[in-house]
This record gives C-alpha cells, structure tokens and sequence, in this order.
C-alpha cells in the first residue's frame, strides 16, 4: 500500500483508498461504508520477521479504539509479535500472505517482557481446573470484558514460540512462566464475536480459549495445531461452522464449562456444522495441502469433537451436524464435575479409522468442584444418521454411575465396520467402575463388546443400527448390565451372540439379526 494513501495518523480513507484497493479487496466494503481502516505500518510496524512488531500494532488497535473502532489492518508479511490487546468494536484484519507471528521466549521464561503476565485465579477455586483454562492474557491475541469484535482475512496465525502445557515438551517454553505464552486466541466476558477465514499453525495450549463470551460466529477456520484447537468454555450462542481442525496432541472442538469464571455456566445454544476434525497428520501438512501421517508421540491420536472434561457448569442445546472425523477418537459427551449435559442432538457425521470409541457417552464422579457437589446428569441426546468404518475393536460406551444413570438417549441409522478380532477372553470380561476415573473410553480397559457398552442406563432406544467387524470376534454386539428400558428395533449384527444382559429391566427387541421378538420385564441375566 502507497503511503498516499495514509495520513499521518496511519488511517486509510476516502475515495483514493477505495480506488486503490480495488472493489474485490476484503477491506474495500469498509472503505465503502465510511468505516476507518488502521494501517499497522502507519504505527511502526515492519512486517520483516525480525523486528518485533507488537508494540506498533497494540498502538494502531489503541488508536483505531479511540475513534470509536475500525478495522485494524496487518498487510503482507511476517509480524513477529508478543501479545496483542484487542478493544472494543475492532476488527483485527489479517490480509493475504500476512503472518502474525508469536516470537520465540527462553525455556525458563522471561524477568521482564515477553507476553503479558496472566494473574492467578484466587485460591479457593484454582484447583477446580488445568491452569491453562484459566487465564487468558499469557496469548499471543487477548481481550477481556470485550464488545463488538472480530479476527478475520485470509492471513495466518503462527503460534511458532507458544509453550503447549506439556512436560515432555523439548525446546519449548514452559507454560505458567513469566513472559510465557501459551495460547493464539484468548477472549474472556466478551460478546458478540466474529473470527472468520484465518489460519493457525502451532496455537499452543489452545489455538482458541473463550470463556464466558457470548453471541459468537467462528466460520472457515484452517487450524493446524500442537495441542487443542477450539475450546468454547462456558459460553452461550456459538456457532462453529466450516472449520477444519487437525489436533493431533489433543481435541479439536472442545465444548466445557468449566469453574474457571469463579461460578459455574452453561455452555448452550451451540452448533457445530460442516466441520472437519482429524488426529493423523503431520503438525502443517494440512495448512500446506501434504497431509503427510502424524508420527509417532508420546500419546495416541485425538483430534475429536468432545464436549468436557471440565464439567462444572452444564451444557444444554447443543447441535453437531455434517462432520467428519478422519483417523481420531470419535465424539465425546462427558459430565464428571456435577454438571447436567442435556438437549443434544448429533447427526449426518462420518467417521474413519476412529481409533477408540465412536460414541462416548461418560457420567462420572470426578467432582472437581466445589465442596457438597454431585453427580449431575446426562439425558435426553439423539444420535442420528452416523456411518464408522475402520473402527478400534473398542465399542460405543454409553456408561453412568450406580445410581446416577445416563437417560433417555436415541440412537439410529448408524452403520460401524470395526476392526473386530476380540478373542472369548475379552466377551468375560466385567470391567471395574471407575467413577471417579478421568474420562477416556480406554478407562475401563478392554471391553466386552463389538458395538455397545452400556452400564447404569436408563430409557435407551436403538434403531436401524448395523454392527460390522472385519475378523471374527467373540465378544456380543451390545453388552448391558443394571439397564432400565432398552428397546431395539431393525438391527443387524455379527454372526454369534447379539446380547449380554445383566440385571436389565424393561427389555424389548423386533427384527434383531433373524432372531425372535422378545420382550423381556426383568430383571434379566442371560445371554442370546
């Protein structure tokens, strides 16, 4: 961009800018409707991978704030950043072949400098979760108590010197050290948020963490990352829509609601639609189109959809449709802190080569909370309209706790081709409870199952379910045990025992595999 068209102040305006832009460039409706835009290089910044350019960009954001907002404009090159404070009604615009890139710290940290301290949360409630879920100004990007704000533009985020959280971590620094960064994106109490066509490479800890914002649209995000990609936290009407997420170091959407605010919310009215998680490539190889295999690590693949583990607050209304999920853990529903996780509806959803359960469905006793908790709830979820193939011999789990069952679930149209091979040993087995386990499908080892485990359930309904496994295996289709009400309609399952039924009430099943209608009141122990 010619300086003619700044003025002193750094600020591009009128017909000139217009002309000069172009009538197709991303900036040029702005300019169009007489809003400001703030040119970083006016403030000092030198896009030159070398100088570090965040004191000029927080001075172009400040500047634009004090006129009452506009847009904040990066152009192409490589901004090598500490953190960067958003404020109200900014837009941050990242404009092709822009990087914002998050500079390098010592291991150790930093005495002074670096990315913004972030404060400890009180004592009385800091242990209710991971430290990085609960500060937010250690990022490369962060805003706090924020209105009217928006990340966009087709540049790149490059979380190249953020620490991940990880003590097996090496050359990387350590996270919760001063001057340490350790997420891309931080937003805290702020509303009505846009962040829209970016990419992110290396996010840290979290490419996103938002906690308690309101009113937000994430849209056509690129995020290829070295450990959780979106984390929505305690945060109401989001809606996440064609983003691409390969997470393989941890989960790639990831709904909590955790106590990190000091006081339990809801994380509701959410939809997640048109999205495409993955755990199998190389960290860039999908932001650079060479989807090269994820090697060998310290943990197995991830890369899901899963809503907890933090689980303080509740979710309700929650919607996942027209996903993917390519070579990862499949989609997870954990309550464990207390919360009530109610009101989900799952639909039209691929998945290939998952490498444990498909579906995840966890009611625990953790409690991580305050004193004087207990175990919420889980009820009322419809799961429609899923094809699996490639599966782990694990099987779906739909698992409460004694006395605290997972209700009123509906499964149908699911077709899963799993890889199968389980031996006689493995259908023996009854798995320990674990409740107060973390919650993982492998927490209670290896299961007795081809397609479903269910423990301490009530009202569950199956319908129109295929079970395939590519080798024999001996295991039943659906183990069951202390389960009131199942009722199982048009399904087809692998050669050998359909059921394994231990104290189940209320058991009715039609058109199973060939087999005779039964309609069982109980309670029943038996196999068939």
């Amino acid at each position: 961009m010619s300086a003619v068209l700044l003025d002193r102040r750094g600020v591009l305006s009128g017909a000139v800018a217009l002309a000069a832009l172009g009538i197709g460039h991303p900036l040029a409706a702005a300019l169009a409707q007489g809003r400001s835009i703030v040119d970083v290089r006016g403030f000092g910044a030198k896009g030159d991978g070398r100088a570090l350019d965040s004191v000029a960009i927080n001075r172009a954001i400040d500047h634009a704030a004090a006129r009452g907002g506009g847009t904040v404009w990066i152009p192409a090159g490589t901004y090598r950043s500490y953190s960067i404070r958003l404020r109200s009604h900014i837009t941050l615009h990242l404009d092709a072949g822009a990087v914002l890139l998050a500079a390098d710290t010592p291991i150790e940290g930093m005495a002074s400098g670096g990315y913004d301290h972030a404060p400890d949360l009180p004592s009385d409630y800091a242990a209710y979760q991971d430290h990085g879920h609960g500060h937010w100004r250690n990022a490369l990007i962060w805003g706090e108590g924020l209105q009217d704000i928006a990340i966009e533009g087709p540049g790149l985020i490059w979380g190249k010197g953020l620490g991940r959280g990880h003590d097996y971590d090496v050359g990387r620094p350590i996270s919760g050290r001063p001057g340490v960064g350790d997420k891309a994106i931080a937003l805290k109490l702020c509303r009505n948020v846009t962040l829209r066509d970016f990419r992110v490479l290396e996010g840290g800890w979290f490419a996103l963490l938002a906690t308690g914002c309101d009113n937000m649209t994430i849209d056509n995000l690129l995020i290829d990352t070295n450990r959780d990609g979106l984390d929505i936290d305690c945060c109401r009407n989001v809606h996440i829509s064609r983003c691409t997420v390969n997470a393989p170091w941890d989960d790639a959407i990831c709904p909590k609601s955790s106590f990190a605010l000091g006081y339990p919310r809801w994380t509701e009215n959410l939809t997640i639609s048109d999205c495409t998680v993955s755990g199998s490539y190389a960290i860039g190889s999908v932001l650079d189109g060479s989807f090269r295999p994820f090697p060998p690590a310290p943990k197995s693949t991830h890369g899901r959809i899963k809503l907890g583990t933090e689980s303080n607050g509740g979710f309700r209304n929650i919607a996942i449709s027209n996903c993917n999920f390519d070579t990862c853990r499949g989609i997870a529903l954990e309550t464990v802190d207390g919360a009530r996780l109610e009101d989900v509806a799952i639909s039209n959803v691929t998945m290939r080569d998952v490498t444990t359960a498909p579906l995840f469905l966890r009611l625990g006793r953790r409690l991580r909370g305050p004193a004087g908790i207990v175990p919420g709830t889980l009820k009322r979820v419809s799961i429609d309209n899923i094809v699996v193939s490639g599966a782990a011999p694990m099987p779906s789990i739909i698992a409460g706790i004694a006395g605290h069952p997972v209700e009123d679930i509906r499964i149908a149209n699911v077709l899963v081709e799993q890889v199968g091979g389980a031996s006689a040993a493995a259908a023996a087995i009854d798995p320990p409870a674990n409740e107060a386990g973390y919650p993982e499908p492998d927490m209670f080892g290896p299961l007795p199952a081809t397609g479903f485990f269910i423990r301490h359930a009530r009202n569950i309904a199956v319908s129109h379910v295929e079970i395939q496994t590519r080798a024999p295996d001996a295991r039943p289709a659906f183990w069951m045990q202390d389960v009131a009400g199942f009722d199982a309609d048009a399904l087809r399952l692998p050669a050998g025992r359909s059921f394994h039924l231990d104290r189940v009430t209320g058991f009715r099943s039609r058109a199973v595999g060939g087999r005779p209608d039964r309609t069982i009141a109980g309670p029943i122990t038996t196999d068939w």
